[in-house]
């Protein structure tokens, strides 16, 4: 069998974001895997630049998306919703040519500073995933609460509890794939 290839997706281009260190200790978690981190330096969705050709950024993007075998997406949330940088993503996304993100083992994570981890992004952007298609996992939500507290300086994740919940959530994410 071949080495599954996992996409990671940060929804924050913030360097030391939350969500880029949880993203990477997902990675970290799932194990041997040919691991790809999508850049999201994206121009603004806009049909009249769509109609004069999809930028190469974007372009990229959806072949990432469909080379791999499962996407790993950190969502932060900024007030009270979804990031513009993930939304913007997903908008492109859609409107790559071919399946892109449909039937897509996903596992979606997040963190934030407040204290419900980013829990109304994290079901603003599972809305946004379902409805191009992706497989988001039913697993319990992985959420950092107070992530501001909760990641070393390595990166990692301080609590045992968090490191948990994403293992969890990671060993569902393998099953899925593995067994898809």
């Amino acid at each position: 069998m071949s080495t599954l290839k996992i996409l990671g997706i940060s929804g924050s281009l913030r360097e030391g974001s939350f969500n880029t260190q949880l993203m990477k200790a997902a990675i970290a978690s799932y194990g041997a895997a040919d691991v790809e981190i999508a850049d999201l330096n994206l121009p603004l969705y806009d049909g009249d630049l769509e109609a004069k050709g999809i930028p190469d950024a974007v372009t990229k993007l959806g072949a990432q998306i469909a080379a791999a075998d499962a996407i790993i997406v950190a969502s932060p949330e900024y007030n009270k919703g979804i990031s513009g940088v993930l939304k913007n993503a997903l908008d492109w996304a859609s409107r790559v040519p071919g399946d892109g993100l449909r039937s897509k083992p996903t596992l979606l994570i997040g963190a934030a500073a407040g204290r419900t981890g980013g829990e109304t992004a994290y079901f603003m952007t599972r809305n946004c995933l379902s409805q191009l298609g992706a497989v988001v996992l039913a697993t319990p939500a992985v959420l950092v609460a107070g992530a501001h507290n909760e990641f070393n300086e390595d990166g990692t994740l301080k609590s045992e509890q968090y490191q948990k919940s994403l293992d969890n959530g990671v060993a569902a994410l393998r099953k899925v794939t593995l067994n898809g």
